[in-house]
């Protein structure tokens, strides 16, 4: 699990980094050495408000709002028992009120975290299969998968939207942004981060009911329309985006055959053990 944060800490210092460095070139080629340097001086400052209001403008950009706990008592208390079970501080809660069931968290780290979830969720999927659904979520933010998901979603987003700017030309600015934004969403995002949520959530409860979960919240979009901006669908617990070919540029989940196939091969493990 270490190994895992001091990776997702190395990624966002690179893209920083890099950003940065990027930054003060254009400058420099514009205005030279006192260009540059107001160049990467905002590129700085740009990178240290997303690092501490990313998660807000995600927040708001997929529609949550902060959580009562009068609304789900069970949820606050199932969320605080699994954080304390992985051994982080509770995150935040926000709702969704949407039809669609999904999950994400956004923020940067242990701490400094906001789980998300939809009212449609809370009501399609079974009790325990939620445990296991919240159990995956947290455990992105102990590997701070999350931090490096909130980077990358905002980046992929920003740049997607800058297209839409350009009118007439809005469709080539797209093949020249799209094709950025999903280089920088792979380089951050490994599918490996989800087989290793699905174990540590498996850890806390049944392999089985994460594996029903997923199934289940794949099934979803035949049932419920769903609209987001396809930048999106790395923060989900299941890619909720038709095949299309903008979706799959930012399509970082592994094949869900292939999840649910580990994750019941390890409940029968645990079955026999016992």
């Amino acid at each position: 699990m270490r190994r895992r944060a001091t990776a997702n800490l190395c990624k966002v210092f690179f893209l920083v980094g890099f950003l940065v460095a990027l930054a003060a070139g254009i400058g420099w080629l514009i205005g030279g050495e006192r260009s540059a340097g107001l160049f990467a001086f905002c590129g700085l400052g740009a990178a240290i408000a997303v690092y501490w209001l990313g998660d807000r403008a995600l927040l708001g950009m997929l529609g949550a709002r902060p959580f009562a706990l009068a609304e789900d008592p069970l949820l606050r208390s199932t969320t605080d028992r699994l954080a304390a079970q992985l051994g982080i501080p509770p995150p935040k809660l926000a709702l969704i009120d949407d039809g669609f069931p999904r999950a994400f968290v956004v923020g940067r780290g242990p701490g400094s975290s906001t789980l998300a979830v939809s009212i449609g969720l809370l009501r399609a999927v079974r009790r325990e299969e939620l445990q296991a659904v919240i159990a995956h979520e947290l455990a992105h933010i102990r590997s701070l998968d999350v931090l490096t998901q909130t980077f990358a979603v905002l980046l992929a987003t920003t740049l997607v939207e800058l297209s839409r700017l350009g009118g007439y030309f809005s469709r080539a600015l797209l093949f020249v942004f799209g094709p950025v934004a999903s280089a920088f969403t792979h380089a951050l995002l490994s599918p490996k981060r989800e087989f290793a949520a699905d174990l540590d959530a498996a850890g806390l409860g049944s392999a089985h009911d994460l594996a029903d979960a997923l199934l289940r919240l794949d099934r979803a979009g035949e049932l419920v329309a769903f609209v987001a901006s396809p930048t999106t669908g790395p923060l989900y617990t299941v890619d909720p985006f038709e095949r299309d070919r903008l979706s799959r540029m930012f399509r970082t989940h592994p094949p869900l055959t292939e999840r649910i196939q580990r994750l019941r091969a390890l409940g029968d493990g645990d079955v026999r053990k016992a």
